[in-house]
């Protein structure tokens, strides 16, 4: 369950006011298509993000988008469809009778991108000197933590070809936990034992996005061409990669795919319409005008039902100091940590006018972190507490809570105006929507919202690093199996946002404190981890929802349903609500 960042420059400053000011000729002039003029014509993808990459180094990765689904691959896969564990870069695999180790074999003749041996030894240096490295601070291991000890498994090699993995008790989601991606161990071994002056991995600063990109290998279907910070990301077909069809033809069939950094949805939208873009994520202010050109445009629009992600506001509950100053106003953070404010402020929001009007009916109400095509989803018909739009109990939360009003106006027992701050990323129009709503609802109760869309670096700063900020509005990318999110459930977790704890290499936070809702929350989660049997899990995750619903660490908003726009000429789209239109790109095909 991640997050993801990004940033930009170039030739975009050229073409995008002349795009908003809008002819298709002037749009057709800065159109991503003529880079085809820049290479030879080849088979080709083109897309496009919201913004550059904020690294190239996956373990220091928490964004999206990312290029590691393209560049990389790991052990195992799990197939988004049938959601089942499938081999990838280990051909087989053995689990022991009391479930304690698996035994991988690796693939015959496994090579990186610049031609080496992959081997046995790759995989374990990816898990013993950084997935497992403390110094190293990645997200990827606190899905490892075993328990309440927060053991890690070990890792050693058995042979030339195969490697075993061992955990110290029951750890239910131990084989889907091995999918992370390898790493060159003969490119990055000698930045992980070099340390910088502070005493830290040189690995820490490796692999940035101004590294050339032929240093950075691969193993996965592509690796990287070419990147033009604010312009595009190139990928070129990996020819070492492992998988061949049916017929001994090496996969993948398309030579090069483009990401095009477009800054705004709308200016993707033209550029989809105009035959610049091969497919575009349809949001449901698009949806009614592209529908109607699907025939004239040969693109389809692939529905896969609500998203597998998360949408909600969140507010900074972290009562700690750093050099002494309060991350965040006393005052706010008397009102954000009482739990009857934040269900005010969930039943203040009418989400359902927010699905009709920003989501034009194509969504639904979310109430819990749970992604709901998991089958540990608990649904309300089961017990989920929900928060149905309400201005009136909302604000019988409020005066029970000690607020009150002075003409219209909420204060606090002390008489202070309740007016805090609402960050969310600039460029997403569905979310600037979303905030705008929030801001016009909770007006509604008193409450004055200042509703600030940021640059997506200095928002992702604010949440990871800085920590001085009071609410915001963002997602979280789900899937099926909950312990994907134990770094957002433990209060340790390096994506435990509502309450964070300071990473390695980040300033450290006094008086720093764990609710004991929130520890229950952690603990379920380590349960359920170690649990067996599935009747018992299901419970287990039950009971985190039901005590997240109750405590609000998220308040959750709406589920959209997944929309994506695909030229006809790609053929073998199997469109999945979990991996979109391309989670199998190297099975897909060109049509001439």
């Amino acid at each position: 369950m991640k997050s993801f960042r990004k940033i930009f420059l170039a030739i975009k400053h050229f073409c995008l006011p002349i795009i908003l000011t809008a002819t298709v000729l002037t749009l057709t002039a800065c159109n991503p298509a003529n880079f085809k003029s820049v290479a030879a014509q080849v088979p080709q993808l083109v897309s496009s993000i919201l913004s550059d990459p904020k690294t190239f180094n996956y373990p220091l990765s928490q964004e999206s988008p990312n290029v590691f689904s393209l560049i990389y691959e790991g052990l195992i896969t799990q197939n988004p469809i049938t959601a089942k564990v499938e081999p990838a870069l280990a051909e087989s695999w053995q689990i022991s009778d009391d479930k304690l180790k698996i035994v991988f074999t690796l693939r015959e003749g496994l090579k990186w991108s610049d031609g080496q041996p992959l081997t046995v030894d790759d995989v374990v240096f990816t898990y013993n000197n950084i997935y497992l490295n403390e110094a190293i601070p990645t997200d990827v291991r606190d899905g490892l933590r075993i328990g309440k000890s927060r053991k890690l498994p070990t890792v050693q090699k058995v042979d030339e070809r195969r490697v075993e993995f061992s955990v110290p008790e029951p750890f239910r989601p131990f084989l889907l936990s091995t999918g992370s991606p390898i790493l060159p161990a003969h490119i990055l071994q000698e930045s992980v034992k070099t340390k910088d002056q502070n005493g830290h991995p040189t690995f820490l600063t490796k692999w940035g996005v101004d590294t050339p990109p032929n240093q950075i290998i691969a193993n996965g279907p592509y690796k990287i061409e070419r990147y033009d910070t604010s312009q595009r990301v190139v990928f070129r077909r990996n020819p070492y990669y492992w998988r061949k069809d049916a017929q001994g033809n090496s996969q993948p069939y398309i030579e090069r795919v483009i990401w095009e950094i477009v800054e705004s949805t709308d200016t993707s939208l033209l550029q989809f319409r105009s035959g610049g873009l091969d497919t575009v994520g349809v949001s449901p202010d698009y949806f009614s005008l592209l529908k109607v050109q699907e025939k004239q445009g040969n693109f389809k629009i692939y529905n896969g039902g609500p998203t597998s992600s998360t949408s909600f506001v969140w507010f900074n509950l972290n009562k700690g100091k750093r050099d002494g100053k309060p991350l965040v106003d006393p005052v706010k953070s008397r009102w954000f940590n009482n739990v009857q404010f934040r269900q005010a402020i969930a039943y203040a929001i009418d989400r359902q006018t927010m699905i009709n009007n920003t989501f034009r009916g194509l969504g639904v109400p979310q109430d819990s972190p749970i992604s709901v095509q998991s089958p540990y989803y608990l649904s309300p018909k089961e017990g989920l507490k929900i928060y149905p739009y309400n201005q009136q109990k909302a604000k019988e939360l409020l005066l029970k809570a000690g607020f009150k009003y002075n003409q219209n106006q909420l204060v606090d027992a002390q008489g202070n105006r309740v007016r805090f701050s609402l960050l969310t990323n600039a460029g997403n129009k569905i979310r600037e929507a979303m905030g705008s709503q929030i801001k016009q609802d909770l007006s509604k109760i008193g409450i004055q919202v200042d509703f600030t869309p940021l640059a997506w670096n200095t928002f992702t700063d604010k949440i990871s690093n800085s920590l001085d900020w009071e609410a915001s509005l963002m997602g979280l990318t789900g899937g099926l199996e909950p312990n994907d999110g134990a770094n957002v459930w433990a209060p340790e977790g390096g994506l435990h946002m509502f309450n964070q704890k300071p990473q390695a290499g980040q300033k450290p936070i006094q008086g720093w404190e764990v609710a004991p809702w929130e520890a229950q929350i952690g603990n379920l989660y380590i349960q359920a981890a170690r649990e067996l049997d599935e009747a018992k899990v299901k419970a287990i995750y039950a009971e985190t929802q039901r005590i997240t619903q109750e405590n609000l660490p998220f308040i959750h908003l709406v589920n959209p349903y997944s929309l994506s726009a695909v030229r006809n000429r790609f053929e073998g789209i199997k469109f999945s609500a979990l991996g979109g239109a391309f989670w199998n790109i190297e099975q897909i095909k060109i049509r001439d």
